[in-house]
């Protein structure tokens, strides 16, 4: 593979996953949450959204693939890891957010379907 196709792959890439973001964010929103934060990268790992609805403060994953199937499988143990450790530094960061219900969700994104939300997806990993 050249250089020049491998970095066309990463930018498409990227933008699907910039689109599937803003497609996540727009079907919880429709669902009652406000925003709070997007794309935040702490401590070796990344939250993809994070919002609120009432007394719940959720963490999400975005996943974005050319099949919903696809799409579901894509949070493996290491990304998990990640995810519960960038969301434990924002909390350290926000001790606001400590007396919320707390949860992890992911948001699917397949193909040019409508989201899929799914609550409570994983757990926030302790150390």
């Amino acid at each position: 593979m050249t250089a020049h196709l491998a970095r066309a792959r990463r930018q498409a890439a990227h933008r699907l996953g910039h689109r599937a973001e803003w497609l996540a964010l727009g079907a919880l929103m429709l669902r009652g949450y406000r925003p709070v934060a997007r794309r935040v990268s702490l401590a070796g790992g990344e939250i993809d959204l994070i919002v609120r609805r009432g007394r719940t403060l959720v963490f999400v994953e975005v996943k974005a693939r050319a099949r919903l199937g696809e799409a579901r499988t894509a949070i493996g143990a290491v990304k998990r890891q990640r995810f519960s450790r960038a969301v434990r530094a924002w909390i350290g960061r926000h001790p606001w957010s400590a007396n919320l219900t707390l949860r992890a969700d992911a948001v699917f994104v397949g193909g040019r379907g409508w989201p899929e939300h799914c609550p409570a997806a994983f757990e926030i990993e302790r150390l």
